[in-house]
């Protein structure tokens, strides 16, 4: 006869360490453990793993290779780590922001999700090897249906949203992109859910990206905070321009958004209007001939793709939609390309219970 309590101190002991093996040859993979907020863990890697580079080949510890100049035009999944790097991230949805876990990581998770782990590598990068990976859960955080819910405020109402334009303009008083997403929260809280997003402020002007992109150069660092364009609402220029790029891609691909305080607050609570696209190449600027970014036409995409990025942080207490009572729904941008999108703005309130 098995006593049930030393079948409980077996399932605990169960949980609290896990071991796997990582290769070089894969890509993500699941690691069956579930995660919860505040749940703290320890991730130790042993072994190493042959990394090439040029005509050089390296042996590396899960700390992964030291960056070198080629590191500069090449896509990683962790842009400031290097190739053969453990890598990990919470939840399989392609939004999700990976990290860097390297040989040895104590850490406390921000939100419930599975947790899967990786190779940091290039597409082209083909590291030869293994690294045997322990899990260790130095405590759980509270089961997931024991947090409550935050409730959107009220007031958030389709009077509030067609008080909000439906459209930027260029300095020149053309329309351009939708506005098509409000985040609710103050400025401190908006911007570090972005970065903890893995979203990056670009440069404001065209002599901080000089000096800026030196700087990556010489830092053997991918520069992906490429300057966009000042689009207006309000009246004034966005407060913040924000990408979630490739390194290699940024100058032709990259998702990236504009924000603005707006002059009106939410149950007191300040309300930042959005407006996302997706570049995806370049086009002819119908305005004056020159070369522009073309954009996906289908813009919702990106709007979706700001709620995922968001809510894989932990970080939202909700997310809604509401419909304008003028939407816009097909047009064209200040460059003269088309676009088409249901007409709905997603509103996003932030949690204030944020973990430190």
């Amino acid at each position: 006869m098995v006593c049930l309590g030393a079948l409980a101190q077996e399932s605990t002991k169960a949980v609290d360490v896990s071991t796997l093996d990582i290769s070089g040859k894969d890509a993500w993979v699941d690691t069956k453990l579930d995660l919860r907020p505040g749940d703290k863990l320890t991730i130790t890697a042993t072994g190493t793993m042959k990394t090439v580079s040029g005509k050089n080949t390296t042996s590396v510890t899960a700390a992964g290779a030291n960056r070198g100049f080629r590191d500069l035009i090449k896509t990683y999944p962790v842009n400031e780590a290097g190739q053969g790097a453990l890598i990990g991230r919470i939840g399989s949805s392609e939004a999700a922001n990976p990290f860097l876990v390297g040989a040895s990581k104590s850490w406390t998770s921000p939100r419930a999700g599975r947790l899967f782990l990786a190779i940091n590598k290039s597409s082209g990068d083909k590291p030869d090897g293994s690294f045997h990976v322990k899990i260790e859960f130095t405590s759980r955080g509270a089961e997931v249906s024991a947090q409550p819910k935050e409730p959107l405020p009220s007031k958030v109402t389709v009077e509030m949203i067609d008080r909000i334009p439906r459209r930027v303009v260029d300095a020149q008083g053309n329309p351009g992109d939708n506005t098509n997403f409000v985040v609710i929260g103050d400025e401190k809280r908006v911007l570090a859910a972005f970065d903890a997003a893995g979203w990056v402020q670009v440069d404001r002007a065209k002599e901080d990206a000089i000096i800026h992109g030196l700087l990556s150069v010489l830092t053997k660092a991918a520069y992906v905070e490429l300057p966009m364009s000042e689009l207006m609402l309000f009246g004034r220029v966005q407060d913040y321009g924000l990408a979630h790029a490739e390194p290699i891609a940024v100058v032709a691909q990259r998702h990236h958004l504009r924000l603005w305080k707006a002059p009106f607050t939410a149950e007191g609570q300040e309300l930042w209007v959005g407006a996302a696209t997706h570049d995806i190449g370049f086009d002819r600027d119908q305005r004056n001939n020159g070369v522009t970014h073309k954009i996906d036409p289908d813009v919702d995409l990106e709007r979706e793709y700001v709620a995922q990025s968001l809510d894989e942080t932990g970080l939202v207490a909700g997310l809604s939609y509401l419909v304008p009572a003028q939407p816009s729904k097909e047009a064209r941008t200040a460059t003269g390309a088309t676009f088409k999108s249901d007409g709905r703005m997603l509103i996003i309130q932030l949690s204030t219970n944020t973990l430190q």
